[in-house]
């Protein structure tokens, strides 16, 4: 099995095709199979990388609460790129994958082509309601300690934005559902307490957003209530961003729409590789929709 060497730990990672770089970040439920479908739609164009999270075997499992957190996924995504020697690279991440891919091209935007954040927001609401997802997100990681995958996995796989799966797809619910409880409790714990709980809301990075110039498509399902609102705050404030709104869909847009979510991103890459993807111009607050304002 290929590992690497990447910010202090041992990552796990696969690489299908050749060309142009385009790297996969999975979710928390998810990891590098997770990409089935796309790296082989992809990998006929692209050299398609896929890797482990550090906690997701067999990457390696720190034991410490505090090797788990948001700069630390982020650097064992560019550490990745770096140690693979890559050229910018056209990234692409869902929900956990997406906060690492969103915070790629805050701090390390030299190494990213293009940035696809798909399903990203989740706990970034109001104070109020920020501080019942970090309760629950504490929860979660003691009830995976104490109750294990196999027992636990399966009660958080059936949450309500990743049921749309098994209604459009029961076969491949059960594979996720399988490959879930198959990952290690205690990565999955400190993963949950030390970097979900503790990620910044999407809208406290407002004023780096505004100032990231990585081209950018925001994908969302629109039956994936936690991230509707954030993905259009993206969409609002990253300056070379595009969304595109997944119908009748969950979180795990990337497995219930395959062909959708393949042609999209193909489409958006394309783009941006040609030099057509468009930077937004400055757009002012209020006034008529439908009259110009005077200059």
């Amino acid at each position: 099995m290929p590992h690497i060497e990447v910010n202090g730990v041992r990552l796990y990672y696969e690489s299908e095709g050749e060309g142009a770089p385009l790297v996969l970040v999975h979710e928390f439920a998810g990891d590098a199979g997770s990409w089935e479908d796309q790296v082989r739609f992809f990998a006929r164009r692209y050299r398609v990388i896929t890797y482990n999270a550090r906690g997701y075997p067999p990457s390696e499992v720190p034991e410490e609460e505090s090797a788990y957190g948001q700069d630390i996924a982020t650097d064992d995504l560019a550490g990745l790129i770096r140690a693979l020697g890559l050229p910018p690279a056209h990234v692409v991440g869902l929900s956990m994958g997406g906060y690492a891919t969103l915070h790629l091209g805050l701090r390390h935007p030299e190494l990213a082509r293009s940035l696809v954040v798909a399903g990203c927001g989740y706990g970034s609401a109001t104070s109020d309601e920020r501080e019942a997802f970090q309760r629950d997100a504490h929860e979660v990681a003691r009830r995976f300690e104490e109750e294990g995958m196999e027992t636990f996995g399966r009660v958080y796989t059936a949450g309500a934005t990743r049921l749309q799966l098994r209604r459009k797809d029961p076969i491949g619910y059960a594979r996720f559902v399988e490959a879930f409880v198959r990952h290690s409790a205690k990565g999955s714990a400190l993963t949950m307490r030390g970097l979900q709980s503790r990620r910044p809301s999407v809208y406290d990075l407002e004023e780096e957003l505004l100032r990231m110039e990585v081209p950018a498509l925001i994908l969302t399902g629109d039956e994936d209530e936690p991230c509707l609102e954030p993905a259009l705050f993206l969409k609002r404030t990253l300056p070379q961003a595009g969304l595109f709104t997944f119908p009748n869909s969950g979180h795990l847009i990337n497995l219930e729409e395959p062909g959708l979510f393949n042609s999209t991103v193909l489409e958006f890459i394309t783009l941006v590789d040609a030099g057509r993807w468009p930077r937004r111009g400055p757009r002012k607050g209020g006034g008529s929709g439908i009259l110009e304002e005077e200059s």
